[in-house]
């Protein structure tokens, strides 16, 4: 099973992903952490892209392509994966293609997560990050036992800077803006589904079941 999961900030994409590792047995691949990894290994491809970055630019789509095909290559992405922020342009939707097809991979699903403005900023501006171990929490749907108090490892608990409704809201917009094009691309191909993730695990879990029953039925 090969998916890729949309959905703006705070719309419950890393709790959906963390759910299906556990329950496909298949990986989640974040270009994000793949290209830290390699900069951080000091790779060919990590110091390529360290360079890039220095200069302030974007790294290119092809480094991110090369870092994704290598990842899909490996055993572990053998029985699917679960893609994570990427892709986010047409165009790398058009090489993802062309990179699966090249390894005999297809795309199974593209699961669009549906939520509205108002929740985001509601969950956003009360998310709560340890500064010890990075773990989240929520003052709204999942808090710490005791306050500003990490769980795990009693660290400090405090909140981003960019998690404030304008900043929020203007996240939304761009967000929209890139990815409606990524919307209508899998749409028309008969790969999208949208899920209605206003509502806690359990119901995410439900309706993604859902989703697959009626997918194989198709």
């Amino acid at each position: 099973m090969n998916l890729i999961i949309l959905g703006a900030p705070g719309a419950g994409k890393g709790t959906l992903s963390d759910l299906l590792i556990k329950e496909l047995k298949i990986p989640k691949i974040s270009t994000g952490d793949m290209l830290r990894k390699e900069v951080k290994e000091n790779s060919p491809l990590g110091i390529r892209a360290k360079e890039i970055m220095a200069t302030g630019a974007l790294v290119s789509d092809e480094i991110i392509n090369e870092l994704l095909k290598n990842k899909i290559k490996q055993s572990e992405c053998k029985n699917g994966f679960i893609l994570d922020g990427f892709p986010r342009t047409i165009n790398q939707a058009e090489e993802l293609e062309k990179i699966m097809k090249e390894l005999s991979f297809k795309l199974d699903l593209v699961i669009n997560l549906v939520v509205s403005e108002e929740l985001i900023i509601k969950r956003l501006t009360n998310r709560r990050v340890c500064r010890k171990c990075g773990a989240n929490f929520n003052l709204f749907s999942a808090p710490s036992k005791e306050k500003d108090t990490c769980d795990l490892c009693a660290g400090v608990l405090y909140q981003r800077a960019d998690d404030n409704e304008t900043t929020i809201r203007n996240r939304l917009q761009v967000y929209m803006k890139d990815t409606q094009p990524l919307i209508n691309y899998y749409g028309k191909k008969g790969l999208l589904r949208d899920l209605a993730a206003e509502k806690g695990i359990s119901d995410m879990a439900e309706k993604f079941n859902k989703i697959m029953i009626e997918n194989k039925n198709m």
